[in-house]
């Protein structure tokens, strides 16, 4: 099979590759039918270089069940699935708890095991989910970072009628816009620099854009606001300075949720970083997308509203590409030549 493997910064290369085997009874193994981009992914390509050089890259992935281990009951040949990238060890501390995502090793396929920019992957039979009847598997490649997103909002207390500014609108943001609605929020702010992507969110269901190239987006939430703020605050663009700019957008009382990974130092001037105190913000960090028991309520909820079509990803693919594309893609990203929003690769050379 053909696989992207990540060498270095800026050195993916499509090889052949074995094709992977069942190794214990509870395996499983998953024609890969599509594979999303992450931010996670760009990041280590353009800047930090892979976790274990030569593995095979990826995690945001669907795709069909074509063998399994004699101890699965819970998919059988021929199914879609879904997949839960993500890999605790399940005897930490954190684990023995079922809080998967404080788990102290916790790992990523295509981190260490490989991952999904390949033909074919194997998993644990307890990282896959069926697909209900109805799902694309371009949609549900887009499960893992919408399940990130809807363990952020778990973290919250979020209420019907809030009003909820997201600050960024890449992948993780839209989703964010989507959730939000799900959740409850009533109004909801989109914010970034690109109309491109406020052009999506409006389309996903944000219900007030706002370039922050253009005009002051914190004095523009004060004026949609009575003057108060927001009730909930997400920053989701992983950007030192959006990272501190966040702490200005809720109201007295309100709610800061860090979902984007500032690969930099973030410097806090006083102006942003008093309102933690004097407004006596919450601010919540939140990391991955799982719960116990494993994976969490995280993965069939957003199954459901997938099928119901209440989470897209689809306005939000831009691109799609095969596998033959994904070093040239990784660096025109990289090089900013032109607009991305969401990436996906379809080994088969299809959509699906």
């Amino acid at each position: 099979m053909k696989g992207a493997k990540i060498y270095g910064i800026r050195d993916i290369r499509v090889e052949e590759c074995p094709i992977p085997e069942i190794k214990t009874p509870e395996d499983v193994i998953v024609k890969v039918k599509a594979v999303g981009f992450c931010g996670s992914d760009i990041s280590r390509y353009g800047k930090l270089g892979p976790h274990t050089v030569g593995a095979i890259f990826g995690h945001e992935l669907s795709g069909e069940i074509v063998e399994i281990g004699e101890k699965v009951t819970n998919v059988k040949v021929g199914d879609g699935v879904v997949v839960c990238p993500t890999i605790p060890c399940f005897h930490c501390e954190y684990c023995q708890l079922g809080k998967y995502s404080k788990c102290e090793t916790l790992q990523v396929i295509g981190a260490k095991e490989d991952g999904g920019f390949a033909e074919y992957v194997r998993l644990h039979s307890r990282s896959v989910l069926k697909m209900p009847e109805g799902l694309d598997f371009e949609t549900a490649c887009g499960m893992e970072p919408a399940c990130v997103v809807m363990h952020g909002f778990y973290r919250t207390k979020i209420q019907a009628g809030d009003t909820v500014a997201v600050l960024g609108v890449g992948p993780i943001g839209l989703f964010a816009v989507q959730c939000a609605k799900i959740f409850g929020a009533t109004k909801v702010i989109a914010i970034d620099v690109f109309d491109e992507k406020l052009e999506i969110a409006k389309e996903l269901g944000a219900d007030l854009c706002i370039n922050a190239k253009d005009v002051d987006p914190i004095q523009v939430v004060k004026e949609m606001t009575g003057g108060s703020g927001v009730d909930i605050a997400v920053e989701s663009a992983g950007n030192p300075f959006t990272s501190a700019q966040v702490l200005s957008l809720p109201k007295k009382g309100g709610t800061v949720v860090f979902m984007g990974i500032p690969y930099g130092d973030v410097a806090i001037p006083r102006e942003h970083f008093e309102k933690v105190v004097r407004n006596e913000l919450t601010v919540l960090g939140s990391w991955n997308a799982v719960s116990g028991p494993f994976p969490g309520k995280e993965w069939p909820t957003t199954l459901h509203f997938m099928k119901e079509g209440k989470i897209k990803v689809k306005p939000m693919v831009t691109h799609r590409i095969s596998l033959e594309q994904i070093p040239e893609t990784f660096e025109k990203i990289y090089k900013r030549d032109s607009f991305f929003g969401k990436v996906v690769v379809f080994p088969e050379g299809k959509e699906c």
